[in-house]
């Protein structure tokens, strides 16, 4: 009887740390990285991009444009992409750079639920 139990124990174990860590990785997912980008020069003008059509017709997703992102020493042109809209009443607000007294700083882009 007791060899049982010592087993029951062990399988359970693997479910009960599942369960006490599923707050920490729920507010894993849900941080916002607070890095900074702040360029020391404007970024280039923005390409003019086709937009493809949607890879699934029939699938919500959002077309989100490309935009330059600044690597520490050079401009690099990141494409726009499709990406899978998180609910219908969302709105993708793009990224943009602002100008700050010590250089241009990124605005990351963000979803925002649209207005009725």
């Amino acid at each position: 009887m007791r060899r049982i139990d010592h087993l029951w124990q062990w399988r359970a174990f693997p479910i009960a740390a599942v369960i006490a860590a599923t707050p920490a990785l729920a507010l894993a997912q849900s941080t916002v990285s607070t890095v900074q980008i702040i360029a020391p020069t404007a970024p280039p003008a923005l390409r003019t991009e086709v937009v493809p059509p949607p890879p699934t017709p029939g699938v919500a997703v959002t077309w989100q444009s490309g935009y330059w992102n600044w690597n520490n020493n050079q401009w690099v042109w990141m494409p726009g992409h499709y990406v899978d809209t998180p609910s219908p009443q969302a709105v993708w607000e793009p990224g943009h750079w602002a100008q700050e007294p010590n250089g241009w700083l990124w605005v990351q882009g963000r979803w925002r639920m649209a207005s009725r």
